[in-house]
């Protein structure tokens, strides 16, 4: 009935903890930050040992999963988005997650499109690529050997934790409930601040708005424990993190904008469109709130989210309300037209250096004639920001 290591029944607990967490660990540091983004650079060593434990606890193959998630988040949110629970629903993906995985790494064109760069040496073309389930089979014999019976379920819930909890939980509850730091064009949400079980995969929507950063955690009240093994690795010189989130920087005085604001603003422009809601579309809100009767109140009750969310993954019911409250009040269609005017500016990928600076030379100057105080405000400070010291 017991292996070679017989347990107290906390003991094969916190052994199935270790193991699944192993997994989490390198599916966040391998797979996503390190394959996927390009955002972390590994040791050889540990690499090739999260590459090991990759194949025996889920049989995942490097080069699919990366492009399977590459393409993710290139058509997030459609229909040729593998696994967004926005257009497949949320029961499909968070139910059969793993089936849209193992649908989409089958897709041969995917896997050539977008899954480039990733390892292709000879143990991955003799043994993990062409015997991917033989793994799963090698730790099915480790776990009965070391933890005999208990083992058999130690080895399934190994083998249910990834499809679950990635799969179904990350691709499914993280682009349907949550919460959001920044408004990027896809509805991937934060699940919890503390982010820990999962990783620190927990905190999508950062990742979302800065996929490129081995960072996941934007602000001082949140915790990516993904990160945290990354900086203790880091100490033993086996990883290093080639991106993170940008911190905004300001230089006190400056009151002309040039070169450097625009490069500034285009570098930060998820945290200025967040500061930008939280100082002028919550102050104007909170004035016509304070002036509307029943009626008027009623109709501003969703406003702030509307107000800010984007255009490509609002529902047509959310837009028709939108345009209500455009049609009613005037200081909020004056700050929301504002706003699309600023996402505008960085949205312009064919536009010269010039015409963008002189777009937000306009901006700027038009906003502080508006009137509106906080509208105002913001213009001003928004000709302070620098770009970030190298």
């Amino acid at each position: 009935m017991f292996g070679l290591l017989p347990l107290p029944w906390w003991g094969y607990v916190l052994v199935l903890l270790g193991l699944t967490q192993t997994t989490i660990f390198s599916v966040t540091l391998y797979l996503h930050r390190c394959q996927a983004h390009r955002a972390l650079v590994l040791h050889p060593i540990i690499s090739h040992f999260f590459r090991l434990w990759l194949w025996l606890t889920t049989g995942m193959v490097t080069k699919e999963w990366a492009a399977i998630h590459r393409k993710h988040h290139a058509k997030v949110e459609t229909l040729d988005d593998p696994h967004s629970p926005q257009a497949l629903g949320i029961k499909t993906v968070f139910f059969e997650g793993a089936e849209l995985y193992r649908k989409e790494s089958r897709n041969k064109e995917t896997v050539a499109r977008y899954g480039e760069g990733t390892p292709d040496d000879w143990i991955e073309r003799h043994l993990y690529s062409p015997y991917s389930s033989f793994g799963i089979v090698v730790m099915f014999g480790i776990d009965l050997i070391f933890f005999g019976l208990p083992g058999l379920t130690i080895w399934a819930l190994q083998m249910a934790w990834i499809p679950f909890f990635a799969a179904g939980v990350i691709n499914g509850i993280g682009h349907y409930v949550g919460y959001r730091n920044y408004e990027c064009k896809d509805a991937s949400r934060n699940i919890v601040p503390i982010a820990f079980f999962l990783g620190g995969e927990e905190l999508h929507n950062n990742h979302h708005a800065f996929a490129t950063s081995a960072k996941f955690s934007a602000k001082w009240w949140e915790f990516d424990i993904g990160w945290f093994a990354i900086r203790l690795l880091q100490v033993f010189g086996l990883a290093k993190a080639k991106r993170v989130v940008p911190r905004p920087t300001m230089k006190p005085g400056k009151t002309n904008i040039d070169t450097d604001t625009l490069r500034a603003i285009i570098t930060y422009r998820f945290q200025i469109m967040s500061r930008y809601a939280r100082e002028v579309v919550l102050p104007a809100l909170n004035e016509e709130r304070k002036r509307a009767g029943s009626a008027g109140g009623a109709l501003l009750k969703s406003a702030k989210t509307l107000l800010i969310r984007d255009a490509s993954i609002m529902k047509a019911s959310q837009e028709a309300c939108l345009t209500r409250i455009l049609d009613n009040f005037q200081s909020l269609r004056i700050v929301y037209q504002f706003r699309l005017r600023l996402q505008a500016i960085w949205s312009r990928s064919t536009a010269s250096q010039k015409e963008l600076l002189d777009a937000l030379q306009e901006w700027c100057y038009q906003a502080e004639a508006t009137g509106i105080e906080a509208l105002g405000r913001f213009a001003e400070r928004l000709k302070s920001y620098v770009p970030q010291e190298v």
